[in-house]
């Protein structure tokens, strides 16, 4: 079948992409940018896959899709846009479902979450709306409304990580005692795969989440168990959702709206009414314990397909960040270190590991210090660490950096800075010639550019010196 993927940069579609693929379909991707989009993760399907550019609050740029799909996935979200995410919603659903009505579309998969009738967060409620938009006479719409979602790089799974590993004592809101009916990303995909084509799904919502009911505090707990930690959580119910949403934030990787945003659900009972889809179509569900096991031996392999923030929604400079490929010369400061090297390989391999769970090789408590004042003013800080210990690619994050270019053979790689600052700053490696060159390279904005510039400057001689010698160590 011929179909049409929205949101193809996001965590699920990415993991979507790869199995429709295998399964022999052709795939048209949409994205709002080509560029942060890596068809060479994709050359073994490359005769089964194209990328169209569409932003579907933007109507003039929706003529590109094809009138010969089949099936068409609506996994676009904006939980974690600054602006009111639930009018761009449902703007963005209406300009999809007049798109999709010109079609040969038979059907419209959308994945949402499990809507509480009685009792609907903002978040909630807006995606309820994005399924009256999406409803029409010209095709069957399919609506799965997802449990909490577990799986290796999936926010919620993340969050907990980040909790439990973290925090051996825990005062936390009265919410931990809401209940969730969590559900493997491994069976999210199975239920977004069986349903297309199958009619019976045609203009009806389903529930789909796992067998295990628990509170917030139960998975956490689970999670501590299965790691062998001992952790104790005390709910105090003075934690507004202000703070909450601040305990969040500055614990955990995530931006301080989408934290925000997901306290306002979490307060929310969400537990699956009619959950008879995977009998339907023989979708054997795995248990909150499983899923964080096979959680745990992704991020062991370093084999985590896709993670949340892969969306550039809640970065500082969304979709413009590749406009920084090029490293400007003139109007900027540089801090600029050489250093001759003796094993190119093990100094690569350290090039390509930096950040995570791996440190910057110097002067981490510095760099720790960074990341906290960067959360503090509403950074994303160093929490977010990387998706892969080993590799990285366009696109990656690497603390509070991104990649923008990243060769082996090339022996390059180029970060751009998403952290507050006053201005814009790059950081390069490149290998030539058994030379190590470090460069940073900062564009200040205005006369407070230049005195931030000038403020750290005594701590980047002392770190970026520390760091080159031991990247270029063949120790």
């Amino acid at each position: 079948m011929k179909i049409f993927l929205t949101g193809a940069t996001g965590y699920i579609a990415k993991r979507l992409l790869i199995q429709l693929l295998a399964s022999g379909h052709q795939v048209i991707c949409s994205v709002r940018d080509q560029k942060r989009f890596d068809i060479s993760a994709y050359n073994a399907f490359r005769d089964k896959i194209s990328i169209i550019e569409n932003d579907f609050n933007d109507t003039a740029t929706l003529d590109t899709i094809p009138g010969d799909i089949d099936i068409a996935y609506y996994l676009i979200h904006s939980m974690s846009s600054n602006a009111d995410f639930s009018k761009a919603e449902k703007i963005s659903a209406r300009n999809f479902a007049d798109s999709i009505e010109k079609t040969k579309c038979k059907q419209v998969v959308y994945l949402t979450g499990i809507v509480n009738e009685k009792e609907l967060s903002k978040h909630l409620q807006s995606r309820k709306d994005v399924e009256e938009q999406l409803k029409s006479k010209h095709y069957g719409l399919t609506v799965l409304r997802a449990g909490i979602i577990i799986g290796s790089g999936s926010a919620s799974f993340e969050i907990i990580r980040d909790l439990v590993e973290k925090l051996p004592f825990m005062l936390a809101p009265k919410w931990l005692k809401t209940l969730c009916q969590p559900i493997a990303i491994r069976n999210v995909i199975e239920f977004l795969i069986k349903v297309i084509g199958n009619e019976s799904t045609y203009n009806r919502h389903y529930d789909i989440a796992g067998p295990d009911i628990l509170s917030y505090k139960q998975m956490l707990m689970i999670y501590a168990e299965e790691r062998g930690l001992k952790r104790t959580i005390v709910s105090v119910p003075v934690l507004s959702p202000k703070i909450s949403s601040y305990w969040l934030y500055f614990i955990t990787s995530t931006s301080y709206v989408l934290a925000k945003n997901l306290v306002d659900s979490m307060k929310v009972k969400v537990v699956a009414e009619n959950n008879d889809l995977a009998n339907l179509l023989d979708i054997q569900l795995l248990s909150y314990r499983k899923s964080l096991h096979l959680s745990f031996d992704k991020i062991e392999q370093n084999d985590v397909l896709s993670t949340w923030y892969d969306s550039f929604g809640s970065y500082r400079y969304s979709k413009d960040v590749w406009n920084f490929l090029e490293v400007p010369k003139m109007g900027v400061f540089k801090d600029r270190k050489c250093q001759r090297i003796k094993d190119e390989k093990k100094t690569l391999d350290r090039i390509f590991g930096i950040g995570g769970k791996n440190g910057w090789y110097h002067a981490n408590l510095l760099w720790s210090l960074r990341g906290s004042i960067d959360k503090l003013f509403g950074g994303v800080g160093l929490k977010r660490g990387r998706k892969n210990n080993i590799s990285l690619g366009p696109g990656d994050p690497v603390d509070f950096w991104r990649v923008l270019y990243a060769s082996r053979e090339e022996k390059k790689l180029l970060l751009f800075a998403e952290m507050k600052l006053p201005g814009e700053a790059w950081l390069e490696f490149k290998i030539a010639n058994d030379m190590l060159t470090q460069e940073a390279t900062f564009r200040p904005l205005g006369l407070w550019g230049r005195l931030y510039w000038y403020a750290v400057m005594p701590f980047h001689g002392y770190i970026f010196k520390g760091m080159i010698k031991k990247l270029a160590d063949d120790k």
